[in-house]
């Protein structure tokens, strides 16, 4: 991709930002943990669980800077499309997430900071579906990983639709970044792989370590209505 142009910019993420951390603290109950964690300069991928409508803005409150999230392309139509545009946010398009990626990999490259649910969709938070997207921009970028556990959007027996009640408390914490052992000789897709498998694995181990802290657990079930 060529010129910045076409790349979101920092003050339409840093406004969006700002909103989120007003949701955050206002309208919802979020502890945030670990925020030093997060480079305050350069670039970095978020890499969090999944489970509720409201991850990627609480996420956004959140963190110490403004984030580029890759979202779904269902979530770019209409009005709502307009105002994620506008907030800075990456659409994911028909074709799939190889432009998201490249756009993404773009904004690292530029020092940004980029958020990611490797899961793709929301579910149970535990992982079991991980997309190699991450791990991808891990790679090409060599920016740091930092895990991310994002709990209580979302409860046992909720619809993963559901907007998540007034006043709810909810926890984001922030890990220490990943650290990759990648064989730098290797094809770039065995990179990927092994990459792949360490930040499921830290990921996993930061969310459970998260749930025991703060008594948040994860909802166990995907939120979808049985057909």
């Amino acid at each position: 991709m060529s010129g910045d142009a076409r790349l979101p910019s920092r003050f339409q993420a840093g406004w969006a930002r700002r909103v989120a951390f007003l949701l955050d603290h206002v309208y919802w109950s979020t502890k945030v943990v670990g925020r030093a964690n997060v480079p305050r300069r350069g670039p970095a991928i978020l890499a969090g669980n999944h489970t509720g409508l409201v991850d990627g803005p609480v996420v956004l409150g959140a963190a110490p800077r403004g984030v580029h999230f890759i979202m779904k392309f269902s979530l770019g139509r209409g009005v709502g499309g307009v105002i994620l545009r506008a907030a800075g946010q990456v659409p994911v398009d028909r074709e799939g997430g190889g432009r998201a990626l490249r756009v993404c990999l773009a904004l690292l490259r530029r020092g940004r900071l980029v958020g990611i649910f490797p899961e793709g969709s929301r579910g149970d938070g535990r992982l079991g579906d991980f997309k190699a997207g991450v791990a991808w921009l891990a790679v090409n970028s060599g920016a740091p990983v930092i895990p991310v556990a994002c709990l209580g959007t979302r409860r046992h027996g909720e619809r993963a639709t559901r907007l998540t009640p007034f006043r709810r408390r909810l926890r984001v914490a922030f890990g220490e970044a990943v650290e990759l052992t990648l064989d730098h000789s290797a094809p770039g897709r065995d990179q990927v792989a092994a990459a792949l498998e360490q930040i499921r694995a830290a990921l996993a181990a930061h969310i459970a370590a998260e749930e025991a802290a703060g008594g948040i657990a994860l909802p166990g079930d995907s939120g979808r209505e049985d057909k």
